[in-house]
């Protein structure tokens, strides 16, 4: 028996999927194949009859069948439901309705008119004219002159309650108070208020005329002269002495600067390399040397001798787990992790070739 070298667990399936999984399938095989493969004949075959028998059938056969006892009940729809009642109306209450029109017509023109017209000849007219005639009476004979005295009785008594009153007010009361108010007013404004406002107009036109003006006038004066005999001078020599000093001073002292930078740079580059190149000559040469020549041989004498203590160790392990728990030697669960369920490590080369448990017992 062979070393097994797969994962447990990797793809496999438990023991509860396999048993649900078997009876399923044959549960699918015996019940439901069977039922389908029926269905499917059925389908197909009520297709085909479709297609070939029920569709020439009802062509041929069931629609002049179905047309026929279409015609039938039309008739007999027809003759219980729409002729007995057309032959009423047509028959029976058309000359029903005829006559009782024309006894009405008659009955009107023969009786009921005159009747009409000598009722309101006779009776209402006369009736209506008599009464006509006391209304006229009684609105002239009585009710205006009622009315007449009611709107003069009303007149009076607006007139004394609302109107004189308040006319007798304003005549004897607030006509008097409100031109002697109007009086004294015209009097304050004309000998108190327009003096005291022509003097404050005067007074203001003086102080303006006198103070203000020659303060203001002095004042413009004084900024002017400040300005020109000052101000502008001052900012003149200011102005060609920052530009003096920018051109004679600030500009060859900053290329000056930017030449001193820029041969400082070179130098520093300069002296950047040679130290670069000497550290190399001295350094890093000698140091890729030992690396290349030295450290590295070095390190693959003991990457294979780490190898092969290794691989000693493991099979060690195997025989020894395999003479006191029996059965086969397998890998641990942490090497077959970290090497992908192989026997050796990652890009490990084996020294022997691999033969099996039954082969070296």
């Amino acid at each position: 028996m062979e070393l097994d070298k797969r994962p447990p667990g990797d793809g496999g399936e438990g023991c509860l999927v396999g048993v649900v999984r078997v009876p399923v399938k044959i549960v699918a095989l015996i019940v439901v194949l069977p039922v389908r493969v029926v269905w499917e004949l059925l389908v197909a075959f009520g297709r085909a009859a479709r297609r070939h028998v029920l569709g020439p059938l009802s062509v041929y056969v069931l629609q002049p069948v179905l047309r026929g006892i279409g015609r039938v009940l039309t008739v007999l729809l027809k003759l219980v439901f729409v002729w007995p009642w057309a032959g009423l109306w047509r028959y029976l209450l058309v000359p029903v309705g005829q006559g009782v029109a024309l006894v009405w017509r008659g009955l009107c023109d023969q009786v009921l008119a005159p009747a009409g017209r000598f009722v309101t000849g006779y009776v209402l007219r006369p009736l209506g004219e008599a009464l006509a005639w006391l209304g006229r009476g009684g609105v002239r004979y009585l009710l205006a002159p009622l009315a007449k005295g009611a709107l003069w009785i009303g007149w009076v008594l607006g007139m004394t309650l609302f109107v004189w009153p308040w006319v007798a007010l304003w005549r004897y009361v607030l006509d008097p108070v409100g031109r002697g108010v109007t009086w004294l007013a015209e009097t304050v404004y004309r000998y108190v208020l327009t003096p005291i406002g022509h003097g404050f107009v005067r007074l203001a036109i003086a102080v303006f005329r006198y103070l203000l003006r020659p303060v203001g006038l002095g004042l413009a004066w004084l900024v002017v002269a400040l300005y020109r005999y000052l101000l502008r001078p001052v900012g003149l020599g200011a102005a060609w002495l920052a530009t003096a000093l920018y051109r004679y001073l600030l500009a060859p002292l900053g290329q000056a600067l930017a030449w001193a930078w820029h041969v400082a740079g070179r130098i520093v580059r300069a002296v950047w390399r040679a130290v670069r190149l000497v550290g190399w000559v001295l350094v890093g040469w000698p140091a890729a040397q030992v690396y290349r020549h030295v450290l590295t041989p070095v390190g693959h004498v003991v990457r294979d001798v780490w190898r092969t203590v290794r691989t000693t160790v493991r099979e060690v392990r195997a025989e020894v787990r395999k003479a006191l728990l029996g059965g086969p030697a397998r890998e641990p669960a942490r090497s077959r992790a970290r090497t992908l369920g192989s026997t050796t490590a990652v890009g490990e080369t084996p020294s022997a070739p691999e033969i099996s448990w039954r082969k070296r017992g």
